[in-house]
């Protein structure tokens, strides 16, 4: 499977992630069951199966802002393209989702994805925000990982 790797933007550069990263991701609020170790292993394996994944973000120095990229979510029973972001707590309010999600948008286009979609939480209006920005409208509700979860999509 080829891999895909979005192009840097104007502050940020996108890598894959690695188990020298666990405590950068440990400083994210990713949720979930996997624990910071186990959402880099799911990320190594996404790479190799898909093409792509969640790819650290950093600006060009170095610092680390979270991580945004591609994976494959089941809803009702499809499979979809999602694109999804965590940026560190200390940096949020500073366009860095919204411009990394845009690249990783502009990505999954040339990659061939079809239709993107965003899971978000009703709860999460930020996240709401980022996907309005980067074309995504509210398509539906469903219930995943136990709550409501809203589904932003486009076709791309």
């Amino acid at each position: 499977m080829p891999r895909m790797l979005p192009s840097p933007t104007t502050r940020l550069h996108f890598r894959e992630m690695s188990e020298a990263d666990l405590p950068a991701i440990s400083s994210l609020d990713i949720g979930g069951s996997r624990g910071p170790a186990g959402w880099i292993a799911w990320n190594q394996a996404n790479y190799i199966q898909h093409g792509f994944g969640l790819w650290v973000i950093e600006t060009p120095a170095g610092e680390f802002i979270g991580d945004c990229g591609l994976t494959m979510q089941e809803v009702e029973g499809e499979w979809l393209v999602e694109a999804g972001w965590h940026v560190r707590a200390e940096v949020r309010r500073q366009g860095y989702a919204t411009e990394a999600a845009a690249a990783v948008r502009d990505s999954a286009h040339i990659f061939g994805v079809e239709h993107l979609v965003a899971i978000i939480r009703p709860h999460n209006v930020p996240s709401q925000v980022v996907a309005r920005k980067i074309g995504l409208e509210l398509e539906r509700e469903v219930h995943k990982h136990g709550g409501p979860a809203l589904i932003f999509g486009a076709n791309l």
